[in-house]
């Protein structure tokens, strides 16, 4: 088994990958701290050959996945190409999908190696993963830090107030500005996923090129208990749009921005959201797009599911049934009925009410009436929004001259450029968001306003 990009089991992909999936978020039962010191102990195991011992930090999918002889199997190929293990250097945490990752960044005698441990809710090791190990990545080469300056803002007021930043370019100004919107999950502003950045690039390489961009925590990341509070209430209007629509009132009362051109750019779970924002705030001057789906959510998951499952066709008994698992909780949220809107009971970490305010939403058909211009932008690697689902919007908005279409062939969905058949381990390379796609998005926010 190779230690590069890449997973050891279905059962880790499955409990890690929904990454981009649109699955809501789900708060940790445990201190992030003990996560950290669980996924420590675990490697601390693994390093000392105490695969008994490590084994019963697992669950139950983990041990048969990976039983005693099949785990000392793993860490042996690892050591086999990396040397032996030598010492813990550091963490990073990340939250998905109700999983807490930790990376465990290890030096081994040739290399360092960044070792993903997946813990559930009960600290329980849920999935396991060899990378190369990471540094501090360069910022992207169109970015010219000495072109603009970023400054801490507060998005909303009250038990809401978010942390955020806004990149703000030298000058006098007043500068068109664009707020960006999160895709799905806990996301912080950078909207982190492994070591890439998508949303601190595109904010650094916009106001590189004359253009101001705020960004800003995401509610569910900031306030999950909070947010777990609102019990059956929870709709996406409490996790993304409110918070949108505070940040262009904000900035339309900033100093040194044009409150005449303000755009919002919506990503994923963000840009299916965009055409509701776009109502909620009338005063947008213009939409920007990013791979965004069209059609009902729990679809969409149950497809990157197959997808995902494709890749590794020869799966286990144990990685079949978590698989089946899965298919049935997505069957639970399709059988959801206008019975259930009050009901508290989480179905794949949201409340009832949150799936039936989806239902049956179409971005595209929703977009039809908006009177301002539209930006729509695709990556042809894509499985989390597909192509299809940009041919909805194509569809949809067709013969609308105020809306651009582009479709970059070689781009995931974090608009990184990659080749052959995307894979979640893709995720887990450091890249950045195409030099393309920032000039494209900085020309079209750049037009005169009509």
């Amino acid at each position: 088994m190779s230690t590069r990009p890449g997973s050891f089991s279905f059962v880790g992909q499955l409990a890690s990958l929904l990454v981009l999936a649109v699955c809501v978020w789900s708060p940790a039962a445990e201190p992030l701290q003990d996560q950290t010191q669980a996924a420590k102990d675990f490697v601390s195991l693994l390093s000392h050959g105490d695969f008994a011992g490590a084994l019963q930090l697992c669950d139950g999918a983990m041990q048969a996945a990976l039983p005693g002889a099949k785990l000392k199997e793993v860490w042996q190929s690892l050591t086999a190409n990396a040397g032996p293990f030598q010492k813990q250097l550091h963490t990073r945490t990340e939250k998905m999908a109700g999983y807490d990752i930790v990376f465990v960044t290890s030096q081994f005698e040739k290399d360092k190696v960044d070792i993903k441990v997946v813990l559930n809710s009960k600290r329980q090791v849920a999935g396991l993963f060899f990378l190369p190990g990471t540094e501090p990545a360069a910022p992207p080469p169109y970015v010219r830090s000495e072109a603009f300056r970023e400054q801490p803002v507060t998005v909303g007021q009250g038990k809401w107030a978010l942390p955020g930043t806004l990149s703000l370019p030298i000058g006098s100004g007043p500068f068109a500005v664009v707020v960006l919107v999160h895709g799905s999950g806990p996301n912080d502003r950078d909207e982190t996923v492994g070591p890439n950045k998508p949303f601190s690039d595109l904010a650094q390489g916009l106001a590189s090129q004359g253009i101001a961009v705020l960004r800003y925590e995401k509610r569910t990341r900031q306030y999950p208990a909070e947010c777990m509070a609102l019990g059956a209430r929870l709709t996406v209007q409490d996790e993304t749009i409110d918070d949108a629509v505070a940040a262009v009132a904000l900035l339309g009362k900033t100093p040194g921005i044009d409150s005449k051109r303000i755009f919002v750019l919506g990503h994923s779970l963000g840009g299916m959201l965009a055409p509701r924002i776009a109502k909620a705030a009338p005063s947008i001057a213009g939409l920007v797009i990013m791979a965004a789906g069209n059609r009902g959510l729990e679809d969409a998951m149950i497809e990157q599911m197959d997808y995902i499952a494709s890749l590794q066709p020869n799966k286990s008994t144990a990685e079949s049934k978590q698989f089946e698992k899965f298919k049935t909780e997505m069957a639970k949220v399709k059988a959801l009925t206008t019975n259930d809107v009050s009901s508290s009971t989480y179905v794949l970490g949201a409340p009832p009410r949150y799936w039936l305010d989806l239902r049956g939403y179409v971005p595209a058909r929703a977009a039809q009436d908006l009177k301002c211009p539209l930006l729509i932008l695709q990556g042809g690697r894509d499985y989390q929004a597909t192509v299809p689902d940009y041919e909805i919007w194509q569809e949809k908005l067709k013969g609308k001259t105020s809306v651009t279409f582009k479709l970059y062939p070689t781009l995931n969905h974090l608009f990184i450029s990659g080749e052959g058949k995307c894979t979640p381990a893709e995720y887990e390379k450091p890249g950045h968001v195409s030099a393309e796609v920032v000039r494209d998005i900085a020309q079209w926010l750049s037009r005169p306003v009509s």
